[in-house]
């Protein structure tokens, strides 16, 4: 056995040292002109594309079989800023062939590329001739014979500009692998590109790759993965007129506001955190159209002709819109005064938006809404809300809100009615008043102009009309205290602030000019007794400055019995409410007299004396060391 090893060892060890020396020998004679001529014929047989070599070559054979050009490019990319500039382009041949002086190349790589495209106006680019050249050589029928399986991608960078659009962009340390169809239709590119900071790793291939090159139907599968965002399309791609897609898209990502500053766009204060979309998209040129979406279903459209522009026609089960406005405070930290800080908006001109929603379920901060339909509109900076309908405060509220920006200003404009509403709900989240009760309808026509919420406050006009029907104000019990007052008008103020006044109607009609409210009427018809008030409230400062009067009433429609004039004074979440005193005065027998007589010179001096006279009191001499100034200084008051 070891005899027999030994024999047919040594045939073996023989070929294989003859094929060496071939291999060494074939490297020595090789014609090189006729290798990168050989070379260069199959690329450009395979590709279409015909290469400018200004470079250096090298030659290879043993150990590897290669053929490496330096400083490449394309026949007609131009000599400044070509479409195609590779510092080193290696092709790898197969052995078997190579040893019968046939020259066949197995791959590609290409080291450092330097890819440029240029968009111009009407969609076409440098790339364009190149692109219906490969086309046209991969075209079935065509006279290659031959193809390589695959092209690499090496350490390069692809410079993307189009001047119509302001769009520049560029992708760097480019390593792909691009799998060239040879036997199959399909095309595959695979591998990682760096894009504003961020490792992208993507692959893309289309069924059928001469189809896609020459705009006709294809499909394409592509799949994105970076950090700030996932992106995965299935479905065809044509691209005749101008570019088209449909299939269904999938979005992922952890933070929706990252991925949009990653992406060059603004986003305002708050929100935008995890966010997941599968829909089916429509792409035709620069609008894409989403549709049956997983959340809401509908319709979302997104333009970048220039402007970028979303219209979107939703339906959701439930819209929390809470962390968008969490960054904007109406109030101060204090939640006595009004937030001075200054408005953010920029996003406002970032982009156009028209979007028509509803919903069974809003959220908006500690306000829950029922079942909504409502419209946002913003373009060349103006936003605008209405409101179809929506079920709030268990009414129904309509209306709109618009802000338009004129630099750092904000000019806003509302007008609601609400129908039906529970009043202490309401008005305990629009205005920050916690002591009213009841049902009823309000109207409110506002508007301000300002770069803060102190400065909108400032600047308030419009109007406000409230009708309330059986409910009460919380603070004060206006029945038990006439009754007391009437029976002891001086019998000490009491707890005037407690328990609640109930009313059957309620009327409010409130004009706001420069920020100060007048109350032209407001009126209060309650069981057993009436209020009115006049008077004004400062919205800058959220005080009240108002003035009143209290009556008991038998019946409805009734004369006044006793009635009580009263100021309400203070800050709106906790004002000052009490009677008139000249009026409690005035009230009591034994006093009433007294303050009248008073007022009169004579008889205060006739009450002064008989004061004097009673307690022993006079005038006492000052000392003479005092002077006379002290003296007149000594003088009983």
């Amino acid at each position: 056995m070891a005899q027999g090893m030994k024999r047919l060892g040594m045939p073996i060890a023989a070929f294989l040292g003859l094929a060496l020396i071939g291999l060494i020998g074939t490297s020595w004679f090789l014609n090189r002109d006729a290798l990168r001529q050989a070379v260069e014929a199959q690329i450009r047989a395979v590709t279409g594309l015909d290469l400018v070599i200004t470079g250096a070559i090298d030659v290879s054979v043993f150990p590897g079989s290669y053929v490496s050009f330096h400083d490449v490019g394309l026949k007609g990319g131009g000599t400044v800023d070509p479409a195609l500039q590779v510092d080193v382009l290696t092709a790898n041949l197969r052995l078997l062939p190579l040893l019968l002086r046939r020259f066949e190349i197995a791959d590609v790589m290409m080291l450092r590329p330097h890819i440029r495209v240029v968009r111009d106006g009407n969609g076409e680019s440098n790339w364009t001739p190149f692109v219906e050249t490969i086309a046209r050589a991969m075209k079935p029928g065509a006279e290659n014979q031959v193809s390589f399986s695959e092209i690499r991608i090496q350490d390069g960078v692809l410079n993307y500009e189009d001047p119509t659009n302001n769009v520049s962009e560029t992708l760097g340390d480019i390593d792909l692998s691009l799998a060239w169809p040879s036997i199959s239709r399909s095309f595959a590119v695979t591998g990682q590109f760096d894009w504003r900071g961020e490792r992208v790793d993507g692959s893309v291939s289309a069924s059928d790759f001469v189809a896609a090159l020459s705009g006709d139907r294809s499909g394409l599968k592509a799949r994105l993965a970076s950090a700030p965002l996932k992106l995965a399309f299935d479905g065809t791609v044509a691209n005749r007129t101008s570019m088209m897609m449909e299939g269904t898209v999938t979005i992922d990502s952890l933070s929706l506001r990252n991925a949009l500053r990653w992406m060059g766009q603004a986003t305002p204060g708050g929100g935008f955190g995890r966010f997941a979309l599968k829909a089916r998209a429509n792409v035709v040129g620069a609008s894409v159209a989403l549709t049956n979406g997983n959340v809401a279903e509908g319709v979302m459209t997104f333009a970048n002709n220039g402007r970028q522009t979303l219209q979107a026609t939703l339906a959701a089960g439930a819209l929390d819109f809470t962390p968008y406005i969490s960054t904007f405070r109406l109030l101060a930290s204090g939640a006595r005064d009004w937030n001075r800080q200054l408005f953010d908006l920029t996003s406002l001109s970032t982009t156009d938006l028209d979007m028509r929603l509803s919903a069974a379920k809003v959220t908006v901060g500690p306000t829950k809404l029922g079942r909504t339909a409502f419209g946002a509109n913003l373009r060349a900076g103006a936003l605008a809300l209405s409101i179809g309908e929506a079920q709030m405060y268990g009414g129904i509220a309509k209306g709109s809100f618009g802000i338009a920006r004129s630099d750092t200003v904000a000019d806003v404009k509302a007008q609601f009615q609400f129908t039906d509403v529970d009043l202490q709900a309401c008005a305990s989240e629009l205005f920050g008043i916690n002591k009213l009760s009841g049902r009823g309808n309000l109207s409110v026509s506002l508007v301000a102009s300002g770069t803060s919420p102190f400065g909108l406050a400032s600047s308030l006009d419009g109007t406000a009309t409230l009708t309330g029907r059986d409910g009460a104000i919380a603070g004060f019990n206006v029945e038990q205290l006439l009754k007391r007052l009437e029976r002891r008008p001086l019998s000490g103020g009491g707890n005037f602030r407690s328990g609640s006044t109930p009313y059957d109607t309620l009327n409010v009609a409130v004009k706001f000019n420069d920020g100060i409210a007048t109350a032209e009427d407001v009126r209060l018809e309650g069981p057993a007794t009436r209020l009115t008030l006049t008077g004004t409230a400062s919205v800058p400062t959220r005080e009240y400055d108002l003035k009143g009067v209290a009556s008991l009433t038998s019946a409805p429609n009734a004369p006044p019995g006793f009635d009580l004039p009263f100021v309400v004074q203070g800050p709106w979440d906790d004002p000052l409410v009490f009677p008139d005193p000249e009026s409690l005065i005035r009230r009591s027998p034994a006093s009433a007299p007294l303050l009248d007589a008073v007022k009169d010179r004579k008889t205060r001096d006739t009450v002064r004396s008989v004061i004097e006279r009673f307690t022993g009191g006079g005038v006492r001499q000052a000392a003479p060391a005092n002077g006379p100034a002290a003296a007149e200084t000594a003088k009983p008051d």
